[in-house]
This record gives structure tokens, C-alpha cells and sequence, in this order.
């Protein structure tokens, strides 16, 4: 199953004030092993960089001056993206913005049913945690010491291991394809094959003293539920 991990840095909080994507980070993942493929831009945001966005992110007017539109990449983003689920960390925050850069450029927005947020599984993993990237990175062990500010690709590489983590780790790699290939490992699977001896089925019936004592114990039982 192929996956696209994203992260995206804006120049504020909200696409419907004009605020516009400057950053997008891609990983693709193989049955949730990274492949190494990637997809990386900078944009152009037509306007000013906010100094509360620049402090987030280090991305500066001057830096951003002679970056390419978002249009002038959206066709080699799309083909990167194709059709396969996308996940983002507060993926609904990374959508609205995405959305917002295709409208502009007169192309039609994501189907939000793409969508994967890893806060959202979270929330149901760890109830009442932290759930920052930051958060959850320490949480699961996952080095971040190379992460000073806010940024796209590395955020999304970051989210890929956390993202493994939160489906339960790497058990998914031991699948085997199904069809013609079914018997043979791919390139992002790992088959593990164990020599275990033999052990003969270990006797479950109640003996007539264990029987007995189990006997004796409901006589000691007051109001059972299952005489109600």
C-alpha cells in the first residue's frame, strides 16, 4: 500500500486571509516503509512573510524571492501525490492550505476523503497525552535533535516514523503479496522465518480437586449475578 507522508509551512494560520503555502515536504511509504522517494519545494508566496511565521519556520521574503510559484510545480506535485492517501500531523490545517494553493491556480482541489491525521489517531492511541510532533517523537524515542525550527521535509520524515509507530510499528512489513507474487518478500518487506521445537499441547480440562475448590469458592459468593 503506498502512502504519501506531508507537512506544509505557510505564512500564518489561515488560507481563507490570504495566507499562502511556502513549503511542502513529501515521503513515500511502501506498506509504511519509506522508500526513499521524496517530493520537496519552496514557494513563492506572492506577498509578505509575516516576522511571527519567519520565527516559526526561518523562511524569509528574501529567501523566498526567487523561488517558483506554487503553479509553475503543481503538476509534478499532483503526479507525485497521484491517488494514494495522504498523511499529514493536524492533516485537516495541511489540506485547507494544499486545497487553497490548487484553487488559485484553477485546478481542482484533493478529495479531503485522502485524508490521514495522525493527531486523530493519536488522540485515540494516547487519551489525555501530548500530542505534538515533538510530543509524540519523544514519546516513541524518535530522535529530533536536528529539528531547531519548523521545517517541511524534515517534519514529514519525522511523521513517517511516528506515523509507523502509531499503526503498531513495523509488523506490516512481514505481508506477503498476494497473486503472483504471493510467496516472495518485495523490496520494503522483511519474511522472518523461526525453527521453533516441537511442544506437545499442554492438558486444559480441570482436574476433580481443582473442580472441587472452584466449587467450594461459590459457596462463598453472596447474590451472584448469574442466579439473578
Amino acid at each position: 500500500m503506498r502512502e504519501i507522508i506531508f507537512d506544509t509551512e505557510t505564512t500564518g494560520l489561515d488560507p481563507k486571509s490570504g495566507d499562502r503555502m511556502v513549503e511542502i515536504g513529501c515521503i513515500e511509504m511502501m506498506n509504511r516503509v519509506a522508500t526513499g522517494e521524496t517530493f520537496h519545494a519552496y514557494f513563492n508566496p506572492q506577498r509578505t512573510m509575516p516576522a511571527e511565521a519567519e520565527a516559526v519556520h526561518g523562511l524569509s521574503d528574501a529567501f523566498l524571492a526567487d523561488k517558483p510559484l506554487f503553479s509553475d510545480r503543481a503538476a509534478e506535485l499532483l503526479d507525485f501525490l497521484a491517488d494514494s492517501p495522504m498523511v499529514a500531523h493536524n492533516a485537516g490545517f495541511d489540506f485547507a492550505f494544499l486545497n487553497s494553493e490548487l484553487v488559485i491556480c484553477g485546478l481542482p482541489a484533493l478529495d479531503r476523503a485522502r485524508m490521514i491525521d495522525t493527531v486523530a489517531i493519536a488522540k485515540v492511541r494516547h487519551p489525555g497525552a501530548k500530542l505534538s510532533l515533538d510530543a509524540l517523537c519523544t514519546r516513541y524515542g524518535i530522535d529530533r535533535s536536528h529539528r531547531t525550527r519548523h521545517g517541511a521535509l524534515l517534519d514529514a520524515e519525522l511523521l513517517a516514523q511516528v506515523y509507523v509507530e502509531l499503526r503498531g510499528g513495523r509488523q506490516i512489513g512481514l505481508e506477503l503479496m498476494a497473486g503472483e507474487t504471493a510467496g516472495k518478500a518485495t523490496e520494503t518487506q522483511v519474511l522472518v522465518k523461526r525453527e521453533r521445537p516441537f511442544r506437545k499441547p499442554r492438558p486444559h480440562a480441570a482436574s476433580a480437586e481443582e473442580l472441587a475448590a472452584h466449587a467450594a469458592f461459590l459457596e462463598t459468593v453472596t447474590a451472584p449475578v448469574w442466579s439473578a
